[in-house]
């Protein structure tokens, strides 16, 4: 049974469909976790960012050790990681315990995605790689589309708790199938970026530190001063850690392929949008709106059902519109969602919402699993890991850094309380902001891809 392509993708769908649904769960969760740990906004924003900026870190980390020392080896212990931190956040009853545990999963989520990716990648090649991107692309689709409303379904009827166990039990049943996966690894020895890793992490955490803690602390604190002044020193740090080694973590020679650079922009933009509109308004819908959990999570199908369908139609619009067009028009659609989505208010129920989260879910839906495959297919295959990577942390860096920052604004403009008065108001310009930055994103995108080439970037000497 191992290498055969039918086991490597129930188990890199399934693993693949269980990490956004820890996200998006935790989300809808986070009125009921403030509640029941008596927690403040700050310490419940981390169950979220916590979670998002270990993945962001970790990303490169883990596709650098997949290059290295196995692909299956590192999405097992990925796996692994998630699963169990998954469990131990489900027993939390403390709000910095569960902080700390969903800080660990993020790692576990980082080496499984990055790992995934790869494994996907060289198990199928041609057009069955395009047809499994595409799933691929279903299977993320399908964990933002049902997230929030099983997460809402569970915390109804179980508690938050359950939204952190049920995907650390599918995280289970993929570690039974990971001894029927191939395995693979760059021919080519190497060493861990251990320099490039420590500084990039450190720089997002403390970046992340100083947008969710502002708000409480001020933005004009010592420490949160400190903490951004740091952030920025240490991602100089590690540009210059990069541009020195020999086997960097963050290959900067890719960057300077306009394509790659292009890609890496959509995916950030793309997700800028939709990920910290996942994570807060749920909590919109049921203080200010005043829906269930339940009802939250099902309004938020309008926002996350076209991620579930037309990832599969994006390889066939491929086939009639060249690619780097569909990733442009995607981005472009989700800023005039964003603009659009400013009619949100107290009263705004489906029908109100049901045109502007439908239009930024289509964005999505377009560009999900059309990227990856755009940005393995532009790197070396001994680096898809690596590429995979890179997509991958321009994705959580970006998501992460923008759920700080829409969280910093909200909790600003609510005075900690995330409720009106206040509460739209907050909403309402971030979502302006939202749109002008994808539509310029777009405009960049589409001079980037047009300027690329198709063919692989090559590593540049002494770096093989």
């Amino acid at each position: 049974m191992r290498n055969h392509p039918a086991v490597v993708l129930v188990a890199v769908l399934l693993s693949t469909l269980s990490l956004p649904v820890s996200l998006t769960g935790a989300s809808v969760a986070l009125p009921d976790i403030g509640r029941e740990l008596d927690a403040g906004l700050a310490g419940v924003q981390w169950v979220v960012n916590g979670y998002n900026a270990t993945f962001a870190s970790f990303m490169l980390a883990s596709g650098a050790l997949a290059d290295l020392l196995g692909r299956r080896r590192v999405f097992a212990t990925g796996v692994a990681i998630f699963a169990g931190a998954g469990l131990l956040a489900a027993v939390a009853d403390d709000i910095v315990l569960l902080d700390a545990v969903r800080a660990l999963a993020g790692v576990g989520a980082a080496a499984a995605a990055t790992s995934a990716s790869a494994i996907l990648a060289g198990t199928f090649h041609g057009r069955a790689r395009a047809r499994a991107f595409s799933v691929f692309g279903t299977a993320i689709g399908a964990g933002l589309a049902f997230g929030p409303s099983i997460a809402g379904l569970l915390v109804d009827a179980f508690g938050w708790r359950s939204v952190f166990a049920a995907p650390a039990l599918a995280g289970l049943v993929v570690l039974a199938l990971v001894p029927l996966l191939p395995e693979s690894r760059r021919p080519e020895g190497g060493r861990i970026d251990w320099p490039g890793t420590v500084s990039f992490t450190a720089a997002l955490l403390l970046l992340i530190f100083g947008f969710v803690q502002g708000p409480e602390h001020g933005w004009d604190d010592p420490v949160i001063v400190a903490a951004f002044a740091a952030a920025l020193a240490l991602l100089v740090v590690f540009v210059r850690v990069e541009r020195g080694r020999t086997e960097p973590m963050f290959d900067l020679a890719l960057l300077a392929s306009p394509r790659f650079l292009g890609i890496c922009l959509a995916a950030a933009t793309i997700v800028a949008v939709l990920v910290p509109l996942l994570v807060y308004l749920p909590s919109y819908l049921t203080t200010v709106v005043g829906l269930s959990p339940a009802g939250a999570g099902a309004t938020l199908i309008l926002l996350t059902a076209p991620t579930l369908v037309l990832p599969l139609l994006s390889g066939a619009l491929t086939r009639l519109v060249p690619a780097p067009a569909v990733i442009v028009a995607s981005v472009a659609v989700v800023a005039v969602g964003a603009a659009w989505a400013t009619v949100l208010g107290p009263d705004s129920g489906p029908r109100v919402l049901a045109g502007p989260l439908l239009t930024i879910g289509v964005g999505v839906g377009l560009s999900i699993g059309l990227l990856d495959a755009l940005a393995i297919g532009s790197v070396a295959a001994d680096r898809a890991a690596t590429g995979a990577g890179m997509i991958n942390t321009a994705r959580l860096a970006s998501e992460t850094v923008a759920i700080a920052v829409v969280g910093a604004v909200v909790a600003s403009t609510t005075a900690g309380r995330l409720a009106d008065p206040g509460f739209t108001g907050g909403l309402h310009a971030v979502l302006w902001s939202m749109a002008g930055v994808a539509l310029v994103a777009a405009a960049l995108v589409a001079v980037l891809v047009r300027r690329g080439v198709a063919a692989p970037v090559p590593v540049t000497a002494g770096r093989r």
